[in-house]
């Protein structure tokens, strides 16, 4: 009896007239949205690779060690294809230098800010706006689209368990829905591999995962449709608070979710915290060089009735040893700036952690948001991202500093100014000879952060316990309203 009531339900879905245009929209957009994200991600990697070709030709013209900046370049990933998430909202590059702080700058939305309006369609966009409210077209009228053509009634003139009645919608619904929906999937991951995108173990395991969940959440949304049959009486009223209820999950409530958290905890602006650091970087240079002036006027005060020639000797002889003094001088105070900057950074991503967390959880109520969180996170296009590569290149960058300071303290050739102060002709500068070009072949390498699988599933484990919380008790919900459901 389950598998004819099954049945019945599945050939009433493919039956239906509204299911071929569903299916060739679905169908379409997922072919669509991988052709369209195969080519963004070839053109990224063309980009990153010319990119890092053009750093490592504008290091090797440096005649100086102190000239020797790098850029580190965000590499692009497979999964991005599938979820975009946040990878064209944040920075492409961050520059590596002194005096710089790392920071991702340039993102792909900064240069075409008209994708920025329109956003991207990708295979999670799919599954969260188009295949949910497909699955409510299909399941509102359930149970009350049975009543109101008498087949229900008729149906339970026979000795049908009402508990496999339901299971069977259910299933044949899900089934019905999901079934053909498979051939688009297999044929946007077949045409992946064709193009010849690199696919390693780990990105088949996320993509695994990633539709498994794509699954979970189409059965949380097909859940509710069958609650919201079970509950009300008339097919009218069911689509109408099916189509409420869709609308604040996946429009409303993760945006009253970040607006709530962010009023209640405060983030200074990213122009607040550059004026600070600004302001405390131009307070340094300030001190620096009035101290530079200081202690050249007392490293002078001996030569005082000395002849010319005196007092060149007695400058060539504490020449080096000054030179040290202000370069270490020099070193303290940018070590000061950095420390202060970092403060700065930290202390901005702390409070953006803690509003972020708040407007997670706070969004986490609408099943949408936990399966988009979820898949961003498979994906590593989540929020995080930005982080993990600041963090990492913060890394390279002391790395990278370090080797140059050590290649200019070996070679001699800093590249800076020397300056010299004498009492008839004052301030003199004079730059050092060059040496020649440069030899960058041991410069060290900018690693990008690795997630392992472990470490993209782990997060999602959360929101995954929210959708099976929600599918579950919609289903218990629809199975006590059915049980005591007038069929008449």
């Amino acid at each position: 009896m389950f598998r004819i009531m099954v049945l019945k339900e599945l050939k009433a879905i493919l039956l239906s007239p509204k299911f071929p245009a569903t299916f060739a929209v679905c169908a379409g957009l997922m072919l669509l949205s991988v052709f369209i994200g195969v080519r963004e991600y070839k053109a990224a990697v063309g980009q990153y690779e010319t990119a890092r070709q053009l750093v490592d030709q504008e290091l090797r013209a440096q005649s100086s060690w102190m000239g020797a900046n790098g850029q580190a370049y965000r590499r692009p990933d497979v999964m991005q294809i599938f979820v975009t998430g946040t990878n064209n909202d944040i920075g492409r590059f961050s520059r590596i230098s002194t005096f710089q702080p790392a920071k991702l700058q340039n993102s792909p939305y900064s240069d075409d800010p008209i994708f920025a309006v329109f956003r991207s369609v990708d295979f999670a966009f799919i599954v969260q706006i188009v295949l949910s409210l497909f699955a409510i077209l299909f399941s509102y009228d359930a149970i009350n689209g049975e009543r109101e053509h008498g087949t229900l009634q008729l149906t339970f003139s026979n000795p049908v368990p009402r508990v496999q009645y339901l299971a069977a919608k259910f299933v044949g619904t899900w089934l019905g829905l999901v079934g053909p929906l498979v051939i688009p999937v297999l044929l946007s991951i077949l045409y992946v591999m064709v193009s010849r995108v690199p696919l390693e173990t780990v990105h088949w395991l996320k993509l695994g995962v990633l539709l498994g969940v794509s699954l979970l959440f189409f059965t949380c949304i097909v859940s509710f449709g069958l609650l919201f049959s079970t509950v009300t009486r008339r097919s009218n009223v069911s689509f109408l608070v099916s189509l409420v209820t869709w609308i604040a999950a996946v429009l409303i409530i993760p945006r009253v979710g970040a607006m709530v958290a962010g009023q209640m905890i405060y983030v200074p602006s990213v122009a607040e915290t550059e004026g600070q650091r600004d302001a405390y970087e131009k307070q340094q240079w300030e001190q620096h060089m009035a101290d530079m002036s200081q202690r050249w006027k007392e490293r002078n005060a001996p030569t005082e009735g000395m002849s010319k020639s005196e007092r060149e000797a007695f400058r060539d002889a504490h020449l080096a040893e000054w030179m040290e003094q202000d370069d270490a001088a020099r070193k303290a105070m940018q070590k000061a700036i950095e420390q202060h900057g970092q403060k700065l950074n930290e202390d901005l991503r702390n409070r953006k952690a803690e509003q972020e967390r708040a407007g997670l959880m706070l969004a986490r109520f609408s099943p949408a948001s936990a399966y988009q969180l979820a898949v961003m996170n498979l994906a590593g296009t989540d929020i995080g991202l930005k982080s993990r590569y600041e963090d990492a290149i913060q890394t390279f960058r002391r790395t990278f500093n370090d080797f140059t300071a050590l290649k200019q303290k070996e070679t001699g050739n800093s590249g800076g100014i020397r300056i010299t102060v004498d009492s008839d002709k004052g301030f003199s500068f004079s730059a050092p000879r060059e040496k020649g070009v440069i030899d960058v072949s041991e410069l060290p390498q900018f690693a990008p952060p690795v997630r392992t699988f472990a470490e993209a599933v782990l997060p999602t484990v959360v929101d995954v316990g929210i959708m099976v919380l929600y599918t579950v008790l919609a289903l218990a919900g629809a199975m006590i309203v059915f049980l005591r459901y007038d069929v008449r």
